[in-house]
């Protein structure tokens, strides 16, 4: 018998004190925070990233001539090679920093979907898309006659990907933007399969990688994505810090986003010309100390190491799956096969936002709600479901505690 060894975490309790919120105590009880897919805690090496530019190099960057102008440019910049390595990208010229995957997106439609696409052709999205990922093109639908199209989700929740072949038929899909993970399921969509399929039929795609990238590398060329975005605040970084990739031909084809300083080449009252891409779609001042903490935080995960996160992730949420199963009256949204650490979940009896406030007086934080993803709670069939997603600190005990807690809940309401 063949026995696979997994890359192992470093000992978990030293993770933990990277983590200097982590060590709080939540009405007495210590605090299991169970809500990383929300926005991940950050680790002391990204607190002290932006403390440090704080109060030994900031200024504004890339128009200063002094001294501490250059240092804090190179120190943001130095950002863009990180993320360029970090996805695997053709090169730094191909990543554009945005405030969050939202905005990343919002860029895509406008430029991608005014500049480029004609009337008449179509977008397709999914059932388990983020909110974030619908509206855009609802509104790219309603200002321009683009078609939105919408591939289902089967009851296990996975993509119904003879839907989506079904849907590229004819043509008249120019851009399919599905996510790569799902922020309510946990579902990992086929990203390769899903390229290689719109391609066939001369889609581009773009990948919402917002929870993906926390938990898997992520290889850009390997996928072949056209648009790949996340968001550094789930990525154990600062808020207000996002990120597009782009294949370089595709942004170079595209209008600027928004207008304004540091987008341009020239300007008079007659007209103005726009500043070679990634600048080209980065209007005013950038999130500088945000971007420098993104970096501290990308350096971080690489020196945890992607297979070893995995590997831990993937005890986590085996294990979370066997013990929220086994409470009684508990259901699990979704069987996917391929699947990361998140896990929405209903208790009979019981509305998310009552087991969501029960649990934190146990010290348990979990995200209650649609989780900004109304449509699929519609196909399900619920109106919310209490969430647990889980980070490279999460420990099996957390989890344990967890489920005997749900049990005590689940008595409550009975």
């Amino acid at each position: 018998m063949n026995v696979i060894i997994r890359p192992a975490l470093r000992a978990i309790a030293t993770v933990r004190e990277d983590f200097p919120i982590l060590s709080q105590s939540v009405r007495g009880k210590p605090l299991v925070f169970l809500d990383s897919a929300a926005s991940a805690m950050k680790p002391r090496i990204v607190i002290d990233a932006m403390v440090q530019a704080m109060e030994t190099q900031y200024a504004n960057i890339h128009r200063g001539a002094h001294w501490m102008s250059e240092r804090t440019t190179e120190a943001f910049e130095a950002t863009r090679d990180s993320v360029a390595r970090l996805m695997n990208a053709s090169s730094r010229e191909e990543i554009i920093f945005t405030r969050n995957s939202t905005e990343a997106i919002n860029l895509v439609a406008h430029s991608y979907g005014r500049g480029v696409m004609k009337t008449g052709q179509a977008v397709v999205i999914s059932e388990m898309e983020h909110h974030s990922n619908i509206i855009p093109w609802q509104l790219l639908r309603d200002d321009y006659g683009i078609e939105l199209r919408v591939v289902r989700v089967t009851d296990s929740g996975e993509l119904d990907m003879e839907h989506l072949a079904a849907l590229l038929a004819d043509g008249r899909a120019g851009l399919v933007a599905i996510t790569h993970m799902s922020n309510v399921l946990g579902t990992y969509t086929p990203a390769e399969r899903i390229v290689a399929l719109a391609h066939e039929h001369g889609a581009k795609v773009l990948l919402d990688g917002s929870q993906a990238v926390v938990h898997r590398q992520i290889d850009v060329k390997a996928l072949d994505a056209d648009f790949y975005v996340w968001t550094g605040h789930k990525l154990y970084g600062p808020t207000g810090i996002g990120v597009l990739y782009g294949k370089r031909e595709l942004l170079e084809k595209m209008p600027p986003f928004m207008g304004g300083g540091d987008m341009i080449s020239s300007v008079t009252f007659e007209r103005s010309t726009w500043a070679r891409v990634p600048h080209k779609f980065e209007a005013g001042t950038p999130a500088i100390l945000e971007g420098i903490g993104l970096n501290a935080a990308i350096g971080y995960v690489e020196s945890v190491g992607y297979e070893a996160i995995a590997s831990h992730e993937a005890a986590l949420t085996e294990h979370a799956l066997a013990k929220l199963s086994a409470v009684e009256g508990v259901t699990i949204l979704g069987q996917a096969q391929d699947r990361g650490g998140v896990i929405s979940f209903t208790l009979e009896g019981a509305h998310a936002h009552d087991v969501a406030t029960l649990l934190d007086r146990s010290g348990i934080a979990v995200r209650a709600g649609h989780h900004c993803a109304e449509p699929l709670m519609q196909r399900f069939g619920v109106d919310s479901t209490a969430r647990a997603s889980f980070g490279l600190y999460t420990t099996l005990a957390e989890i344990d505690f967890l489920a005997e807690t749900l049990g005590r809940v689940r008595a409550f309401f009975a």
